[in-house]
């Protein structure tokens, strides 16, 4: 039998990795601990929402590293235009979507490139995890 803590470990890792390039699974995670029933949900969401934001965060830091040197011109791929057009139109609250598939990832690396400061941009990525978080959670007790 897992040990309850860590459980909460191998979400926060599954978290952390789904927010990368990497495959995670993360919402199907959060809901099974949540029917086990074992931990609270809010402790749940927070290990997610932690976990799915660091990752956030590490993909925004990389963007961050690799700009130097490089103008946004650089950034090739026409999605990572497309964010890039995105983020120099709205600005840092665009973080509010780094929670969806194919698109989140791009949107904190290039919000890194451009050099958005590192605080607003953590506080959007935070609100716009835990909103996806929150959602699965009333979902799967509903």
């Amino acid at each position: 039998m897992v040990e309850a803590s860590s459980l909460l470990w191998v979400l926060f890792v599954n978290a952390f990795l789904s927010s990368t390039l990497l495959p995670g699974g993360s919402e199907i995670a959060l809901g099974a601990l949540i029917l086990e029933g074992r931990h609270s949900p809010l402790s749940l969401i927070a290990t997610a929402t932690a976990g799915n934001a660091m990752g956030g965060m590490t993909t925004y830091l990389l963007g961050y590293l690799l700009a130097s040197g490089y103008s946004s011109e650089r950034i090739a791929k026409p999605r990572h235009q497309r964010v890039l057009r995105w983020l120099q139109r709205w600005g840092s609250p665009a973080l509010l979507l780094s929670w969806l598939p194919v698109v989140g990832d791009p949107l904190c690396f290039v919000a890194g490139w451009l050099r958005i400061p590192a605080g607003i941009s953590a506080l959007f990525i935070v609100l716009g995890k835990l909103a996806r978080y929150l959602v699965v959670a009333i979902l799967v007790q509903a």
